[in-house]
């Protein structure tokens, strides 16, 4: 298979010794066939604007009657949403904090899950834009086991992910770290290697 467009997002506050951020970077790597210009990295963890009254009304004001200040607020939407839809595949680390998704992470997710322009309202429920995608998402935890009931990241990604039109969702967890150590992460490795890779 081709090399197709990856969105790489990185959300670990750390910087080094980060599970999610070495098995992204894997991960990338293995589904481009190592081409580097494939790959757009975003990594929220460097700082994401929360979503506030004035962001509000810039995103609710028809396009065409947004002021000046108003299309300055949303550029940075506008940004990752580009991001977003110029990729083929994303893959998104998400290591659980506190049984749940990064800060950093959510605020990403409000910048880019937007009404008219990633997903629509319609008589039968919401319609999600970004259909014809696919999504690999990378989940770590110290205690928490993946997909247990104290686990409130992966079912928030996939219901997120599917409500934009992204129900091709593989996910790939280094989980329970604390109790079981690398063998989790070498787990996690293997499964990464065992996927096809670009031609």
């Amino acid at each position: 298979m081709s090399a197709p467009n990856i969105l790489a997002i990185q959300s670990s506050a750390r910087k080094t010794g980060s599970s999610t951020r070495s098995l992204v970077e894997q991960l990338a790597a293995k589904l481009s066939g190592g081409r580097a210009s494939a790959i757009t990295v975003r990594d929220v963890a460097d700082g994401v604007p929360f979503v506030d009254e004035a962001w509000v009304g810039a995103n609710f004001t028809d396009p065409a009657d947004r002021s000046e200040a108003q299309r300055e607020k949303l550029a940075f939407s506008d940004a990752l949403v580009a991001e977003l839809k110029a990729a083929e595949t994303i893959v998104i680390g998400v290591p659980i904090y506190n049984f749940g998704v990064p800060a950093a992470l959510k605020a990403w997710v409000d910048m880019v899950a937007r009404a008219r322009v990633t997903f629509k309202y319609t008589e039968n429920g919401p319609d999600g834009h970004l259909q014809d995608k696919k999504a690999y998402v990378v989940i770590a935890t110290g205690g928490t086991k993946s997909g247990s009931e104290i686990d409130f990241a992966t079912g928030y990604m996939r219901h997120l992910l599917g409500f934009l039109g992204i129900t091709d969702v593989t996910f790939i967890a280094a989980d329970q770290q604390m109790m079981h150590g690398e063998a989790q992460i070498e787990a996690a490795r293997a499964e990464i290697d065992a996927l096809p890779a670009a031609a």
